[in-house]
């Protein structure tokens, strides 16, 4: 029971903490309703370790150590901000300028579950050109599992926010809990991050059959990059 209660603490707080609209947490959608379950699955995984890693850092001391030198994170701030705002120009790009294209959902043995594949136009073409369709069409290109892996690798450690939220303000709390109760509370902490990342990654499967419809790529990339022109504005002047 006592272990409980930490363990309790640490996941709400956890969880308090990263249930928010986000670049992570918005390319962790778009890839759970466009991609195949291996790149999900490396998405889900990357967010989740990364927070793990961070979080453990945080309560072995390393926030202390990042605190004292603010030019690192000035570093990565502008690196993140970069990123960030090429990648909501692209996403303005496509809301404004769609392809006219649609993603319909199919099965295949290769990745042994539900991939993004074949357009409209293609369904046009005949069935045997819908049944040959393995990908996505032009604009709505489906990732591989690296370039994936990478883009989201990038969201996550070249964000400074990422470093203060996790490093420095769930290290000091864990380490609030005493001796005896703090890795139990680190525990729920990462425990939040894993069921967060995962709910949203398989759970965003879900919403593929809304997203056969053209018009709602058009509202979704319309967020994106509301959320990543919003995010790297933010960060390159510093708020």
């Amino acid at each position: 029971m006592t272990a409980l209660l930490p363990l309790l603490s640490g996941l709400g707080t956890g969880l308090a903490l990263i249930v928010a609209i986000g670049v992570q947490n918005t390319y962790l959608l778009r890839l759970a309703v466009s991609a195949g379950v291996r790149v999900v699955v490396a998405a889900v995984v990357v967010c989740a370790a990364s927070d793990a890693v961070l979080i453990v850092a945080g309560v072995l001391g390393v926030g202390a150590v990042v605190e004292r030198f603010p030019v690192a994170l000035v570093v990565v701030r502008f690196v993140g901000a970069a990123f960030l705002l090429t990648y909501g120009v692209l996403a303005a790009r496509r809301a404004l300028r769609p392809s006219g294209d649609a993603m319909r959902v199919e099965r295949t043995a290769a990745d042994d579950g539900v991939v993004a594949s074949a357009s409209a136009s293609a369904m046009a073409s005949g069935p045997g050109a819908a049944g040959r369709a393995r990908t996505a069409p032009p604009g709505r290109a489906v990732p591989t599992t690296r370039a994936a892996v990478a883009t989201m690798l990038v969201f996550t450690w070249a964000n400074p926010h990422v470093y203060l939220d996790t490093l420095v303000f769930l290290g000091s709390v864990a380490n609030q809990q005493g001796a005896d109760d703090r890795w139990w509370w680190t525990a729920g902490a990462v425990g939040a991050s894993c069921l967060w990342f995962g709910a949203l990654g398989f759970g965003g499967r879900l919403l593929r059959p809304l997203f056969a419809r053209p018009v709602t790529w058009r509202v979704f990339d319309g967020l994106v990059a509301v959320v990543m022109l919003s995010f790297g504005v933010a960060l390159a002047i510093g708020t």
